[in-house]
């Protein structure tokens, strides 16, 4: 049986809202392994729950009614699905350790682990060629530009574009690094770890502002075209157009990935791809299979939490696969991961982690949900068993 208050320190832990005090509470009420037992039950519960949802097929007083009931019985609620449901536990945005088997990591190998978790850096290349790195502390200043290390801003030089030739600058987020940069014309854009961006210092009044993702995934607030004489704004990449007329979106077009991910937020925007073009409404996301010879842009209903956690310095894994799960990771930490045993690539997970955590907590978290052996830390390289 459940009493009032540790039920709200639960659901305050599934809702992100707890706090430090209150998590102690929770990780002492967690140290008994009945009460692990019973967590574990809300787990299973609260994936029928978020998937129940939208249907209004279950309420919380119904959720613990059968939490409750299933305790007394002594019985443990099944894994509902083949891949990893009970590594939604993983919700653990602040308390990595709820369910650290000491004995788990045994056998683990660590040498030299220089793993460090990801910060605000990167490269802005200027049209001369010169490169400038960018990080905090770091200020520069040019008759275009500044910068405090964390972000570049540029300046509005909408009455000095008569020159007859554009100036393009690039900035270049390594692996390990996160950045934001303010366009001439007010544009916001966040760049995640491992990505580029090509743009003009100065858009051309009256034409089209164009600006080019070499690769990676970028976050735009993109300033109205009301405010530029109606000029458009388009985002290039290399196998898609979107077309803007002032809204929020995120692309992700990583050159591992089979697939490109534009995801409105708010506004509106054209996908084209040479071939299929289609509009997209706010909270929709369009995705282009690379691999595929009919070349359509298909739509679906998105998860905008999901899709843009990664600027708020989450990970949220929506049941992505192992593999999909190693290239984030990879990306973040600026690591080599390999997955040695073949047959855990697609195996699924749900999870949101915070990106303060290191990575050896997180990899600790997966194990211990007995969805991959093992694991070795070498210096910047991670074995997966």
């Amino acid at each position: 049986m459940i009493d009032k208050q540790t039920e709200e320190l639960i659901s305050k832990f599934f809702a992100n809202q707890i706090t430090k005090v209150e998590l102690q509470r929770l990780s002492l009420w967690l140290e008994h392994d009945r009460n692990k037992i019973l967590f574990q039950e809300y787990v299973d519960i609260n994936y029928v729950l978020e998937q129940s949802k939208r249907v209004n097929l279950i309420n919380k007083e119904v959720v613990w009614r059968s939490i409750n009931a299933k305790t007394r019985r002594g019985k443990v609620v099944p894994t509902y699905f083949k891949y990893a449901i009970a590594a939604s536990i993983v919700l653990l945005l602040s308390l990595p350790i709820i369910f650290n088997n000491k004995n788990n990591t045994a056998n683990t190998t660590i040498v030299n682990n220089n793993i460090k978790i990801g910060t605000k850096k990167a490269t802005l290349t200027l049209e001369d060629g010169s490169n400038i790195a960018l990080e905090k502390g770091q200020s520069f200043t040019t008759e275009d530009l500044t910068s405090n290390g964390e972000e570049v801003i540029y300046k509005d030089n909408s009455k000095n574009t008569s020159k007859s030739e554009t100036i393009y600058n690039y900035l270049t987020v390594p692996r390990g690094g996160l950045h934001s940069i303010v366009l001439s014309d007010g544009t916001k854009v966040w760049l995640n770890s491992d990505s580029k961006i090509k743009y003009p210092v100065a858009f051309a009044k009256g034409k089209t502002r164009t600006v080019d993702l070499i690769y990676g995934e970028v976050y735009f607030d993109v300033s109205p075209s009301t405010n530029h004489n109606g000029a458009k704004f388009v985002v290039n990449t290399q196998f898609q157009e979107i077309e803007v007329l002032g809204t929020e979106f995120n692309i992700k077009a990583y050159s591992d990935d089979d697939a490109i991910y534009s995801t409105l937020i708010e506004g509106k925007v054209l996908v084209s791809n040479g071939v299929d073009k289609v509009r997209l409404d706010p909270g929709q996301q369009s995705i282009i299979q690379l691999d595929s010879k009919e070349k359509a842009i298909n739509v679906f209903e998105a998860d905008i939490n999901s899709e843009t956690a990664w600027m708020r310095g989450v990970f949220s894994f929506k049941y992505n696969s192992l593999k999909d799960i190693s290239k984030v990771l990879s990306r973040w930490y600026n690591v080599n991961i390999t997955i040695e045993n073949q047959d855990i690539n697609d195996v699924r997970f749900k999870a949101q982690l915070s990106k303060k955590q290191n990575i050896e907590e997180i990899l600790r978290l997966i194990k211990n949900q007995n969805y991959i052996n093992d694991y070795i830390i070498k210096e910047n390289q991670i074995i997966i068993k």
